[in-house]
């Protein structure tokens, strides 16, 4: 089963001093250009937030500023941006108690959103005794074999009534004139759909833990119960399921089993369908599961890596505080509460 484990007791306040994120750009930067590349630490502020002051402060307008990837408001943070580089003397003189600039560089393009390869996070758990310690433990041990579903975290739905305003959208029953509003909402109703998905997938491969013979009373037919029951992962790939090279790369059929066996080396991984259009849709088994979450939505769909594979860094129990730390990276896009729902065996709540 997928994470079933018994829940794992442990505190998790998500703020500066138990929450550490770290980007790491997609590139090395020239050294020259006439673009100022700076590595900003911030905390407790939203990336837009950060923007913001600085803009003021050194009036640089706003969209002369450059970032790759928005960072948690509730977390120190370490993140890129650019600016032009006849702004230097006014950065030089920039100050602000949340906000401190590490380093600067110099490359001949500004940073645009995705330029990001993935996110470095470090994490504190409080309130640890040593037998949880010993199930956290387990449990990193097998995120680092087997990976974890790609869900996306509950930072990307806003408040609780945004999904149900994108639904009254699509369905024409509300008009948002702020087009940029519209977009937002809509893409946390594509994530939703997402997660629904996924989940379904998931209850999927726990199914086809059961016996042939179980598998043939539900009506499954053989030649894709022998399919399903020669994979070494404990996600199970379908015929049909469009998978991407691992974390990025060009879409495909799965219709080889031989790829079942680079899905479990990590070579590639399944995606899942953020519909709308111009999206690629499964096809075959994978389809008759996607298609009930594949919904006519008036924007560009997507498709999203659907497993994903931490690189476990590091991990440490610190008894006496009862603190257990770990640090870790993910692919550009991912959620490290995600991971931390995981471990304390909330997996059911994600969708």
């Amino acid at each position: 089963m997928i994470y079933s484990h018994s829940p794992v007791n442990f505190h998790f306040n998500k703020n500066s001093e138990n929450f550490f994120v770290e980007e790491i750009p997609l590139y090395s930067f020239e050294h020259t250009g006439n673009w100022l590349m700076l590595k900003i630490r911030k905390k407790d502020l939203t990336t837009p937030q950060m923007i913001d002051i600085i803009s003021k402060k050194t009036g640089i307008k706003r969209n002369e500023i450059g970032y790759a990837g928005l960072k948690d408001k509730d977390a120190l943070t370490i993140q890129w941006i650019s600016v032009p580089r006849k702004y230097r003397d006014e950065i030089n003189r920039f100050e602000d108690k949340k906000i401190k600039i590490l380093q600067q560089d110099l490359h001949r393009n500004k940073l645009k959103i995705g330029h990001l390869e993935a996110n470095k996070f470090f994490v504190r758990l409080k309130k640890v005794l040593p037998v949880d310690a010993k199930k956290i433990e387990r449990i990193l041990i097998d995120i680092k074999k087997n990976g974890i579903p790609n869900f996306f975290g509950y930072q990307r739905f806003g408040r609780e009534n945004n999904v149900a305003q994108a639904k009254e959208i699509i369905e024409g029953k509300r008009f948002i004139k702020n087009r940029r509003l519209e977009k937002f909402l809509i893409s946390a109703y594509q994530s939703k759909l997402f997660n629904e998905w996924l989940m379904d997938r998931i209850k999927l491969s726990n199914i086809f833990e059961l016996s042939k013979n179980e598998l043939i009373n539900l009506g499954y037919e053989k030649n894709l119960i022998d399919f399903v029951k020669s994979q070494e992962h404990p996600f199970k790939l379908l015929p049909g399921d469009v998978m991407s090279h691992y974390p990025l790369g060009r879409l495909f059929y799965l219709e080889d089993k031989k790829d079942t066996k680079r899905f479990y080396n990590k070579d590639i991984s399944p995606t899942g369908l953020m519909p709308g259009k111009k999206a690629m849709r499964a096809k075959d088994f994978a389809r008759h599961i996607e298609e009930k979450y594949d919904e006519l939505i008036p924007a560009n769909g997507d498709r999203r890596i659907a497993w994903i594979f931490p690189e476990i860094i590091d991990k440490n129990y610190i008894k006496e505080k009862a603190w257990y730390e770990f640090s870790f990276i993910l692919p550009k896009g991912s959620y490290a509460t995600v991971l931390i729902d995981i471990l304390k065996g909330n997996i059911n709540e994600l969708a």
